[in-house]
């Protein structure tokens, strides 16, 4: 690990760059993609390239697109610099992994997508390359509630090799973070109330491969502006890809876009 003398500067480590069509919010990265790319960064230099660790990533501001963030390292603290030397991003490892839901099953995963909640409320961010219902070249992720599922939503992520790698631009680390990422905020009533990531620990026993994906998610908790979910990713015969715990913060509609 790094010195930690007053005079120590940390040291860049790797640079990291969220390309201009992974956007959540209009204007800034998708929280899930923009948070794997450091944790694949701290995954491999902290946990001797062990790409299972879990990892736990803060958003401190909106993830730029096309910029390249440089990382640094100090005391087994990962950071994310954004041009003007600001904070976007920060991580570390986690001390625990996030725990895994059921597999709830591919029947209700299309169950689930059936009744997207953004057919019947207005999508705060229908550009989101994750859950989208503007973006024929995202993701298309769109969950909705399981029949008889106390709260769970669910939803089928068909992975193709355009976001696992297709023109090198991507890899399957982010996306399996991205995948993970917005199904959290339609268990806790995106659209409704319109949320932005804060904070997700999330671990990936493999990394995702093309094919059919059950993404799931439940509400663990609301407090105040302060909303946590839990979501987890499988394959279509029920294998664990990866689990995740998340703060979503609610934000003024006002601010959607700003």
């Amino acid at each position: 690990m790094s010195s930690t003398h007053p005079d120590h500067q940390p040291e860049v480590s790797a640079t990291i760059l969220v390309p201009a069509d992974r956007n959540g919010p209009p204007r800034s990265g998708n929280g899930g993609w923009s948070a794997g790319l450091l944790a694949e960064v701290v995954a491999e230099a902290a946990a001797a390239a062990d790409l299972t660790a879990p990892v736990e990533v803060s958003l401190r501001r909106p993830p730029p697109l096309d910029e390249p963030m440089r990382v640094t390292e100090d005391a087994g603290t990962w950071t994310a610099l954004a041009a003007d030397g600001g904070t976007v991003l920060e991580a570390r490892v986690a001390d625990e992994e996030p725990e895994a839901l059921p597999f709830p099953g591919v029947e209700a995963a299309l169950a689930g997508a059936e009744h997207f909640l953004a057919r019947t409320t207005p999508h705060p961010f229908p550009t989101c390359f994750v859950c989208g219902d503007a973006r024929p070249d995202g993701m298309r992720v769109f969950p909705g509630p399981v029949p008889d599922g106390d709260g769970t939503v669910a939803a089928i992520w068909d992975a193709g090799e355009q976001v696992l790698g297709g023109a090198g631009r991507a890899t399957a680390y982010p996306a399996g973070w991205a995948a993970l990422d917005c199904v959290g905020a339609w268990a806790l009533d995106f659209g409704e109330r319109v949320m932005v990531l804060a904070r997700t620990t999330a671990r990936l026993a493999r990394r995702p491969e093309p094919g059919r994906h059950v993404v799931s998610a439940v509400p663990v908790s609301r407090d105040g502006r302060k909303h946590r979910a839990r979501t987890t990713l499988h394959t279509e015969d029920g294998m664990l890809v990866g689990a995740a715990e998340q703060l979503w913060i609610e934000i003024d509609p006002k601010n959607v876009g700003a």
